[in-house]
């Protein structure tokens, strides 16, 4: 039978991660709540329209954020556990850096997406052809926030 020292000093360390970790927290990232535009429309709502269409106002469905989610997510419990190991454990610090990258994921997927392509009303008003990008306000309102949970 093998005999462990040092297993008082295992034990404290161990709890001290438990205590960093366990703290409940949660990670929001993309159009929050006080985004809106210069007339005061929330961005959300812009993006939740381009997101998923609005077939009365002949607005299609450009999926930027469920294909951002589809194609990333599967990465994002590796990062964050790599994360936790580089940051000593402090899971805020993680969640912050963490959302900060979804944050540049979701951006990068607004600026590759260009399907289905705008009308031609829409290109003569706006100048050019790139769908979700107008005047850049919806891109550059992305953000992330690390929130406390009850």
């Amino acid at each position: 039978m093998a005999k462990m020292r040092g297993g008082e000093k295992v034990s404290r360390l161990l709890a001290e991660i438990a205590d960093r970790v366990s703290k409940p927290r949660g990670l929001r990232v993309g159009f929050l709540e006080n985004a809106t535009y210069p007339d005061g429309k929330p961005v959300a709502m812009i993006a939740a329209i381009q997101e998923f269409g609005a077939p009365r106002a002949g607005i299609p469905p450009r999926p930027f954020f469920r294909n951002m989610i589809a194609k990333k997510s599967a990465e994002w419990p590796k990062a964050v556990g790599d994360l936790l190991v580089q940051n000593d454990y402090d899971v805020e610090k993680v969640l912050d850096q963490a959302g900060f990258a979804i944050a540049g994921q979701l951006r990068q997927s607004i600026q590759e997406t260009n399907s289905p392509p705008l009308a031609e009303s829409t290109i003569a008003r706006k100048g050019f052809s790139k769908p979700l990008i107008d005047t850049g306000h919806m891109l550059n309102s992305i953000d992330h926030e690390v929130v406390e949970k009850p």
